[in-house]
């Protein structure tokens, strides 16, 4: 007998060029009149704000535009959002632009809603009792997956992370438009291809709620990035195909892993954005390698699995075969990574040889992700593959 398994995603997406006209059409449906934007300084100042918003205002629709999300965002900032959302009287909440304007307007949709709670409360897996505000949710970058994912990550403290993991944050809807994602620079669309190829192998090999149908979504995401991310790095402004290729497998891939969570590379990856403000698709990249060989002696079947499905692994007989296709697959992703002219060590970042210990320290805090990974990460562990990744 198969095991029982859940599967939630959006109950509403709609994806392809264009998409984001239909934006209109969602907010007369849900009778809004008072919108709360939340976005970035980034997207506002490259246009992409004015061309979500200007047949909002042709309908006449009072729009408050909160461009103050930042990388990582802090607990406080997005907490002021919601204060001043509330003041607006917002009756919709839009999240428009990379994974930090997503995961905010999933949050200020709570905070701002008619009867909140108080932030603190809601931090954890499955706290979010308050009713919130309708959210519709706009990517403009190709890898957090977070229209699709029930997941919001603050910066709490100084350099602390936390989670917020419920149901209710799934968005209404989720509007996909290629054309928002042709004016990313290379070094973002390498760096959010990465994370989402990482959203997918984590999926694919995570021990808790692995189920069917994020394995097939994240293997069809994988054979999506992997065959379009270079094309996308290099002549992304005027190869669309590639641009629908990549927010298309970004989107499958968030649907996989809010399904069947990461593990180890994303417990890594999260004290370099906390501490040192990496951005989290190359935190991501830059431990990815060392944490999939430090799993290979519990996850190399399943590596093998994905090797096979993206017809990349030499054909090979016997068990030592499966372990040589798991370190093809590994191999192969970090030739991509590499080809994509994304850095490759720590120290091409400029972290600090002496920050290790507290990076690995950091590291052992992120318990929901960890449990998660296919083999137990001790300290020493973590300590170890900071090292390698150095």
């Amino acid at each position: 007998m198969s095991e029982i398994f859940t599967f939630q995603t959006v109950p509403k997406l709609i994806f392809g060029e264009g998409a984001a006209a239909q934006l209109i059409d969602l907010i007369h449906d849900m009778a809004a009149q008072r919108l709360a934007i939340i976005t970035d300084k980034g997207v506002a100042q490259c246009g992409l704000v004015a061309q979500v918003t200007e047949p909002l205002k042709a309908a006449g629709l009072d729009i408050l535009i909160c461009d103050e999300v930042v990388a990582d965002p802090p607990e406080s900032i997005v907490q002021d959002i919601a204060d001043k959302a509330k003041r607006h009287g917002a009756d919709c909440i839009i999240g428009l632009g990379g994974g930090s304007p997503m995961d905010s307007a999933k949050v200020v949709a709570v905070l701002a809603g008619p009867d909140p709670q108080p932030l603190p409360e809601i931090y954890g897996v499955g706290n979010v009792t308050a009713p919130r505000l309708p959210l519709v949710l706009i990517p403009t970058t190709s890898g957090t997956g977070s229209e699709v994912t029930s997941i919001a990550i603050l910066t709490t403290g100084e350099t602390t992370k936390a989670g917020i993991v419920d149901p209710s944050l799934y968005a209404d809807a989720a509007l996909l438009d290629p054309l928002l994602t042709r004016g990313l620079p290379a070094s973002v669309t390498a760096a959010t291809g990465i994370d989402a190829m990482v959203h997918a192998i984590e999926a694919y090999t995570g021990r808790i709620r692995k189920n069917p149908m994020s394995d097939m979504l994240a293997i069809a995401a994988l054979k999506l990035l992997t065959g379009n991310l270079l094309q996308a790095c290099h002549d992304g402004q005027n190869d669309i195909v590639a641009r629908e290729a990549m927010l298309r497998g970004s989107m499958l891939a968030g649907q996989a892993f809010a399904n069947s969570p990461v593990g180890a590379v994303h417990a890594l990856a999260y004290p370099l954005g906390g501490i040192y403000h990496v951005p989290h698709g190359l935190s991501n990249a830059l431990v990815m390698p060392h944490v999939m060989r430090f799993n290979l002696d519990v996850a190399a079947p399943l590596y093998a699995e994905l090797a096979d499905a993206l017809g990349i692994a030499e054909q090979g007989a016997g068990q030592g075969s499966v372990l040589q296709k798991a370190e093809q697959f590994i191999d192969y992703l970090v030739a991509l990574s590499r080809d994509s002219a994304a850095p490759q060590r720590l120290r091409d970042i400029d972290i600090p040889y002496e920050a290790l210990d507290r990076l690995a320290d950091d590291a052992m805090l992120q318990t929901r992700l960890l449990v998660n990974n296919p083999r137990d990460v001790t300290r020493d562990d973590a300590r170890m593959l900071y090292e390698h990744a150095y």
